[in-house]
């Protein structure tokens, strides 16, 4: 539980987004999914750029190794995490918060809720989290002060 708990990075000048842009990004990853729209047992993590609309996508079975593939994608682009925001298949957990926070991006974006504890950490680390993604609708949990 110590690891859960840790205090991650904060993350300067994260990316803004529009509403648009939001349901764009969902539905980007959506359309991109290959791997899951032939087993349909498969998670997505993607890193949407607003400037441009671009979509970098990686799947897996585990949603916790498709952001790990993502991260090393990005990684080896030499991407910067501040241009844009992760976009998951999956819930918001703390450790994808903490991972989303290793990459440098300020913003996640979710089809599913975030967990409380991701919530704070997300808080903690500058981070704004925007969950339930679904079409045209979304919560936003976003540090005090902080836009989209």
């Amino acid at each position: 539980m110590r690891e859960a708990g840790r205090i991650v990075q904060c993350v300067e000048q994260p990316a803004n987004l529009t509403a648009e842009q939001i349901s764009t990004a969902v539905a980007t990853l959506s359309e991109s999914q290959i791997l899951n729209h032939k087993t349909r047992a498969a998670h997505a993590a993607g890193f949407f750029e607003p400037v441009g609309k671009t979509m970098t996508v990686r799947e897996d079975v585990g949603r916790h190794n498709a952001l790990d593939k993502l991260a090393g994608a990005l990684a080896t682009e030499g991407a910067s995490g501040r241009a844009g925001a992760v976009i998951l298949t999956s819930r918001i957990s703390v450790e994808m918060v903490q991972k989303t926070a290793a990459i440098g991006a300020g913003v996640v974006v979710a089809m599913s809720a975030p967990t409380a504890l991701a919530v704070r950490t997300a808080e903690a680390s500058g981070i704004t989290l925007v969950g339930i993604a679904r079409g045209d609708e979304f919560e936003i949990f976003r540090p005090s002060g902080e836009g989209v």
